[in-house]
């Protein structure tokens, strides 16, 4: 997996990186297919924003997230991006469920 943190505005340090690494981490054991991770941390004047685009097999997953704390913003953008993915996730297991049961019906 491919992760890239970068900021617009902000020094990323490494107690950023490594919040944003542990809060990423329960996201990728949900969905194992994780191909990379792009994200962006800006500030525009007193409004703090994070950003994710998550990149699986066949879609990009984008979610961003602004208010008054980064770190604030950053728990709610991977709570928002944990709920995505596994809804994507969900939706795949049930498109190949349906695959089998039609090829069953049609034997």
């Amino acid at each position: 997996m491919n992760l890239q943190i970068s900021g617009h505005h902000i020094e990323v340090t490494p107690a950023l990186r490594q919040y944003v690494e542990a809060k990423l981490e329960p996201v990728v054991r949900h969905f194992d297919r994780v191909t990379g991770v792009t994200v962006i941390l800006s500030v525009e004047k007193l409004k703090q924003k994070a950003e994710v685009t998550l990149h699986v097999p066949g879609k990009d997953i984008f979610v961003e997230e602004q208010g008054d704390d980064l770190y604030a913003g950053i728990d709610a953008l991977f709570d928002k991006l944990d709920r995505q993915v596994q809804k994507y996730k969900q939706k795949m297991q049930d498109h190949h469920r349906g695959e089998k049961a039609n090829q069953h019906v049609a034997e």
